[in-house]
Formats: structure tokens, C-alpha cells, sequence
């Protein structure tokens, strides 16, 4: 039977199709994997707490620099500035090289290098009478160009807070006289005024005796307080003599029978 060239291609097309279709059936039948009713592995995910709704998870804990510094080490910070001797210099006199010399630059005011070309960020920092003070530097060299917008500084900087205080260790005796480091008590507990017309407190006592309340002292007694062995002597009040009324009649003799 000869048939339309068409419908022999559609029919070609119906048996591919056909072929295919089983092939899928007999390859999922054969290789299907079905899963586990136990998972190797669970990947635990942590709870929403009950606290307010809304709330984001808590930000860490940043420590301050005083404290980082307490355990910070120069020498460690002066192998950690070979990552920055490409672009600054350390020692007194030296020249500006891509960034300014480094000498004095703790508690140094931002931009205070006469002879080198700061970008327009670093003056807008400067204008503020900001000073390279510890704080300062920590925040600066852990992510230059977040905390000064517009500086040209192209270093990643130091996210590691021990890397950073070791740096600033050592950057703070590049001076004639080291910078000393600051006292982490001192940065935790400013020191705070009291307000106006408030009464101020009293001294606390120097010393146990002074602390110790004083004995009550005993009362000299009066006279009514006298006790009655020592009362003066007082004379009896005087009895009343018997009268004739008062004594008793004589039983009278019974007569003799």
C-alpha cells in the first residue's frame, strides 16, 4: 500500500517517539535509586529564638584595641609591616613612596604630611580633626575604605585582631619616644561627671576604728534611778495608842451554883 509521504514521516516521528518513551521506562526501572529511610547525615539548622519578633541575630562581640594590645608583640608587628613596606617607609626622614612615611604616625593628625598628595577622602577624614590614635588605626587598617570613603589606599587590610595589634604595637615605637600603649581598664571605665547641684558622696572611712560605731556612753541616774538601799532613811509613821473602846471586855466569872 503506498501512502502519502507525509503520513510516513508522521509515522516515522509516532515511532521514534514510541522507542524513546520505552527506552526512558526501562532505564528509570533499571537504574532508579530509590532514597533512604534514613539519611546518612542531617544538617541541623539553629531555631528561631522566642525573643522578639523581627530581631536579627546578634552582631559579635568586637574587642576593643587597649585590650588586643595587652597581649600584642612589636617584633611580630614589624615582620607583619614587611606587607606594607611596598608603599610606606618606617624610619625617621624616610620619603613617601605610594602612601606617606610611617615615622611618628601614632596619635600623628590624619593628613599631615606637607609634602605628599592625599586623596580627597583621606582631607574629608583630616577635616574632621581626626588624629591616628589606636582606635584609629585599628579600624582603619582592618578595612581601609570602608572606614575613610574616597581613600586611595588600595591595601585589603588585617582581618585578624591579633595581626592588626601586633602591626599597631610595633608602628607605636616608631617614634624618639615609643608611644606607651593604652590601659584597657581606663578605655573600658570613662571617667563620668556628676551632674550640677548633686550632692557628692562621703568619704568612706580610712580605717576599721574609724568604721566602728561609737559605745553609747551610760547616763548618769538620778534620784529617782537611785536604788532603794541608798534612798535616805524615813521614820515610821507613829501607831495609834489602844484606847478604852478599843480594848477587849473581861469575861465575866459564871456564878457559883
Amino acid at each position: 500500500m503506498n501512502l502519502p509521504r507525509t503520513n510516513q514521516f508522521f509515522m516515522a516521528l509516532l515511532a521514534v517517539v514510541f522507542v524513546m518513551f520505552s527506552v526512558s521506562i526501562i532505564s528509570d526501572s533499571l537504574f532508579s535509586s530509590p532514597d533512604p529511610k534514613t539519611p546518612g547525615y542531617q544538617i541541623q539548622t539553629a531555631e528561631a529564638g522566642s525573643g522578639d519578633s523581627g530581631a536579627g541575630s546578634a552582631a559579635p562581640e568586637t574587642v576593643s584595641i587597649a585590650v588586643l594590645l595587652q597581649s600584642a608583640d612589636a617584633e611580630r608587628g614589624k615582620n607583619i609591616f614587611k606587607r606594607c613596606a611596598a608603599c610606606h617607609t618606617a624610619e625617621k626622614g624616610g620619603a613617601n613612596k605610594i602612601g606617606p612615611h610611617l615615622w611618628d604616625i601614632v596619635n600623628r593628625p590624619a593628613a599631615e604630611v606637607s609634602d605628599f598628595s592625599y586623596s580627597s577622602g583621606m582631607k574629608e577624614f583630616a577635616s574632621e580633626g581626626n588624629d591616628w590614635d589606636f582606635d584609629h588605626l585599628d579600624h582603619f587598617l582592618k578595612a581601609p575604605k570602608a572606614y575613610v570613603k574616597g581613600t586611595a589606599m588600595g591595601f585589603a587590610g588585617l582581618k585578624k585582631d591579633n595581626e592588626r595589634a601586633d602591626l599597631i604595637a610595633y608602628l607605636a615605637t616608631l617614634a624618639d619616644t615609643p608611644v606607651a600603649l593604652p590601659n584597657p581598664e581606663a578605655a573600658a571605665t570613662p571617667a563620668t561627671e556628676a551632674p550640677a547641684g548633686a550632692a557628692k558622696p562621703e568619704a568612706a572611712p580610712a580605717t576599721q576604728e574609724q568604721a566602728a560605731p561609737a559605745e553609747p556612753t551610760p547616763a548618769a541616774p538620778t534620784e529617782e534611778a537611785k536604788p532603794a538601799d541608798e534612798a535616805p532613811a524615813t521614820e515610821p509613821a507613829p501607831q495609834p495608842e489602844p484606847s478604852e473602846e478599843a480594848t477587849p471586855a473581861k469575861p465575866e466569872e459564871a456564878p457559883a451554883n
